[in-house]
C-alpha cells in the first residue's frame, strides 16, 4: 500500500499527505501503474459525469482532457512534446538528448500536443454521444499498463533522470501482475457496474493487446534513434497509449 501511495504522489498531483519514507526498492511499484491509471480514470469519469449535467458533450470532453492534464501536472504531455521535439529533429543521438532536456517549446512539440489534444477531444466527444463515457475509466489504466513495455529489458542513455527509477527495472512477474490487475478491474467494472455487453468487455481486453503492440513498436523506433528510453519517452508513451486506446475503441465500438 505504501508503494501504491508513493506512486500516486510520484505520477499525479493528487494531494495525498502521507510520508512513506525512503524506499530502496521503489521500482517494485511498477505493478501498480495500472491502478494509478484507474484512479485517474475514475476521477476523470467523475469530472465528465458532473460536466455533462451542465455542458454539451464537446465541452465535457474538453473538461475531461483538461482535468487529466491537471491531475498529472502536465508531466506526460510535457514528455510528449519533448520527445517529438528531439526524436524528429533529424539530429544525432547526443543532440536529441540535449533537445529533450531543453524546456523551450519547439514546432514539433507544439504540433504534437495540439493534434493529440484535438484528436482526444474529438474521440471522447464521440464516446460520450454514444453513451460510452465509461471508456474514460479504462483509458489511463490501459495506457499505463502498456508503458511497462518501455521498462522491461530496457536501458537509459542518461545517468540521471526521473525515469531512471523504473527504466529497465520491470520483471516478467511485475508485468504479469499488472496485467492481472487490469483484467480483473475491466471485468468487474464492465460487468457488474456498467452492465456492459460481453462484446464490449472483449474489445476492452483486446485494446490491451493493441496498445502493447503499439508500445513495443514505438520502443523499437525510439531505440533506433537514441539507443534507450528516457522519462520523457515514458510520458510520451502514456499519452500515445491513451490515444491508441480511444482510436481502437472508436473504430471497433463506435463505428
Amino acid at each position: 500500500m505504501k508503494r501504491f501511495i508513493g506512486l500516486l504522489q510520484f505520477m499525479t498531483r493528487i494531494p495525498i499527505k502521507a510520508d512513506i519514507g525512503f524506499d530502496e526498492e521503489f521500482h517494485k511499484s511498477i505493478v501498480y501503474f495500472p491502478l494509478v491509471g484507474f484512479v485517474i480514470g475514475l476521477i476523470s469519469f467523475f469530472i465528465g459525469s458532473l460536466a455533462i449535467r451542465i455542458f454539451d458533450p464537446f465541452i465535457t470532453s474538453i473538461l475531461i482532457v483538461a482535468g487529466e492534464v491537471i491531475l498529472t501536472g502536465g508531466l506526460h504531455i510535457d514528455g510528449l512534446g519533448d520527445t517529438f521535439d528531439a526524436i524528429y529533429s533529424n539530429r544525432d543521438k547526443d543532440r536529441m538528448l540535449e533537445i529533450m532536456k531543453d524546456s523551450r517549446l519547439g514546432t514539433n512539440s507544439l504540433l504534437a500536443i495540439l493534434f493529440l489534444v484535438l484528436i482526444k477531444i474529438g474521440l471522447l466527444n464521440s464516446a460520450i454521444n454514444s453513451n460510452l463515457m465509461y471508456l474514460i475509466i479504462f483509458m489511463p489504466m490501459i495506457s499505463r499498463l502498456g508503458v511497462i513495455i518501455m521498462l522491461y529489458k530496457t536501458v537509459t542513455p542518461r545517468k540521471v533522470g526521473m525515469g531512471n527509477i523504473f527504466i529497465g527495472k520491470a520483471t516478467l512477474g511485475m508485468f504479469i501482475t499488472a496485467i492481472v490487475h487490469t483484467i480483473v478491474i475491466i471485468v468487474a467494472i464492465s460487468k457488474f457496474i456498467f452492465l456492459s455487453t460481453d462484446f464490449n468487455i472483449i474489445i476492452l481486453l483486446l485494446s490491451i493487446v493493441v496498445v502493447m503492440i503499439f508500445d513495443y513498436l514505438f520502443k523499437n523506433h525510439i531505440y533506433k534513434k537514441i539507443d534507450g528510453v528516457t522519462g520523457d519517452i515514458l510520458g510520451c508513451t502514456i499519452e500515445l497509449g491513451e490515444l491508441i486506446f480511444l482510436l481502437f475503441s472508436y473504430i471497433v465500438i463506435l463505428i
